[in-house]
């Protein structure tokens, strides 16, 4: 029932490294040629996934190379610095390790039906890794490509590792309440037989799971294999609350895409060179895919200020000029099934991919943007909240177009953010904020009664007692934090720390790179992986 697919550590130097001829190019080259754009654009404009992400990952490496060199602190030569630099890259690149099993299962018609699942891990350079997904397009490229944008992702923002499993069903053609969950169980098992749960692999809700298939695999590896561990739950993160779950989980993705969007929108030099004023008052959005990041996305940037005239499923797309609202629309399809006839909007003709506005969030699957509609899209900032909705042929288009991509690999690391956080919560054994949140309040009560006691020593108590009243905002806080508050705040400085304060911002100045925040973080990314490989050492590599 097992294959397990091996990946060889040696690549071609032609992979993640300029050649000779490219590195003799000269000074007059074009920049977009220096940045190492992958041949698999070249090939088409349908890349295979996984190439296609070694193929932006062969950009940063291009770039970062001769840094990577220069800021090794050993004796070795110049020439052995370089091929160590190359080794270590070589091992970045490829998969690990990938799982695949196929399973029976009995249908409640009595029917039997073989079920194909896979697990990928990129990169255990740091434990555990993450995140599954349940979908007939999931295969061993589609599993890989995104364990190594796990990876990559995972470096900018958490100290995690990169994985990605994949279910290959359509959730629609079983039941929910027993088949699905016979199906979660079983695979469940089958990971946790080959070693690929707990401890140094931590799935995460994905594509068609959430809280109640997550709930299952914790269920079911604390009740069998797990039965002693005592940090048994924590072997996968997006539970409910009631099973070591986190506040703030469930939202996570859409708000740290928020997050994300904000930290360039705010940027003045940013959007000047993009042709647009700072700030989300009166920007207008778009959104392709009305599921959980779209969901909460949506909301956030329609609570401080933007408007959304689009919304796009695949059973069609709905517009609306004046704008859509959020909380409507969610009842709407809850009670609907489908965005579809929304009232006060009009179906969209075409693809909403191209339609007039400032924002555009792709937020389905992967390769919607191409070279055959690229040269189309109209909005100015298009932010990644799908996986790899990007080719390279049409990343370069808006390069040379002076549109902001804000790439997947930063701007839908919201999730993994709060995994992180609810991680070390099950590791714990507290809540965030118990320990802490009486102290809290009773420190803001005592120094409002300080600030009282001192104005009545200076002025005296003319009329009775000098009133101190506290803004609504700190009335708000006044209590403490809550885990909410907690998770939030976290996630607001993860991002804003990843895109402005050191990291994607710093290195598009420091490589010159304008516009081009997808290969500055993978450079971030390359960069802090390659640290970890080189100062552990490879003799057990």
């Amino acid at each position: 029932m097992y294959r397990n697919l091996g990946e060889l550590l040696t690549r071609g130097a032609g992979g993640i490294l300029a050649s000779a001829a490219d590195s003799a190019l000269p000074a007059s080259a074009s920049l977009l040629r220096y940045r190492g754009y992958s041949q698999a654009a070249a090939r088409g404009d349908d890349p295979n996934f996984f190439t296609m992400v070694e193929g932006f990952f062969d950009r940063g490496a291009a770039i970062v190379e001769d840094k990577l060199v220069e800021d090794l602190r050993t004796r070795e030569t110049p020439e052995q610095k370089r091929k160590r630099v190359r080794g270590i890259l070589r091992i970045i690149k490829p998969c690990n390790h990938v799982l695949s099993v196929c399973f029976p299962i009995r249908r409640d018609s009595g029917e039997w039906e073989v079920i194909e699942g896979y697990r990928a891990q990129h990169s255990q350079h740091r434990t555990p890794c993450k995140g599954i997904r349940y979908s007939t397009e999931v295969s061993v490229d589609e599993v890989k490509a995104l364990a190594s944008l796990m990876t990559y992702k995972c470096a900018i923002v958490v100290p995690f590792g990169g994985a990605k499993a994949g279910v290959k069903i359509n959730t629609k053609n079983y039941t929910q309440d027993s088949e699905l969950e016979k199906i979660t169980r079983r695979f469940t098992i089958e990971l946790a037989k080959k070693g690929f749960i707990p401890g140094i692999d931590v799935p995460a809700p994905d594509m068609s799971t959430g809280e109640r298939e997550m709930s299952w695999i914790a269920d079911t590896f604390a009740t069998t294999m797990g039965h002693y561990d005592i940090n048994a739950h924590a072997c996968v993160t997006g539970k409910p609350i009631s099973q070591g779950g986190i506040h703030g989980r469930i939202s996570a993705t859409g708000r740290g895409v928020f997050h994300g969007i904000e930290n360039f929108i705010n940027d003045a030099s940013v959007m000047n060179r993009v042709g647009l004023a700072p700030g989300f008052q009166d920007k207008t959005f778009v959104i392709q895919g009305f599921g959980n990041v779209g969901l909460h996305s949506m909301r956030y940037l329609h609570r401080f200020g933007a408007r959304c005239v689009g919304v796009a499923e695949m059973d069609g797309s709905i517009w609306n000029p004046r704008g859509i609202d959020p909380k409507q629309l969610e009842d709407y399809k809850l009670a609907n099934g489908t965005i579809v006839g929304f009232p006060d909007s009009t179906p969209y003709e075409g693809s909403l991919l191209e339609a007039d506005c400032d924002i555009l969030i792709p937020a389905a699957s992967e390769k919607q943007l191409t070279q055959r509609n690229a040269h189309r899209v109209k909005a100015k900032i298009i932010a990644e909240g799908a996986n790899g909705p990007t080719t390279p042929e049409a990343d370069r288009i808006f390069l040379e177009r002076n549109m902001l991509v804000i790439p997947d690999m930063y701007l839908n690391a919201g999730g993994v953010t709060v995994s992180y956080f609810e991680w070390l919560k099950n590791l714990n054994h507290v809540s965030y904020g118990r320990l802490t949140f009486k102290y809290e309040r009773d420190s803001n009560y005592h120094l409002l009664v300080s600030v009282q006691e001192s104005l009545e020593r200076k002025f005296g108590k003319l009329n009775g007692s000098i009133p101190v009243v506290p803004t609504s905002e700190f009335q708000d806080r006044i209590s403490g934090a809550s885990e909410k508050d907690i998770v939030h705040s976290g996630l607001a400085y993860t991002m804003e720390r990843s895109a402005r304060l050191q990291q994607i911002m710093q290195t598009t100045s420091r490589y010159q790179l304008g516009l081009d925040l997808r290969t500055a973080a993978y450079v971030n990314a390359i960069e802090k992986i390659f640290k970890v490989y080189s100062d552990s050492g490879l003799i057990f590599t």
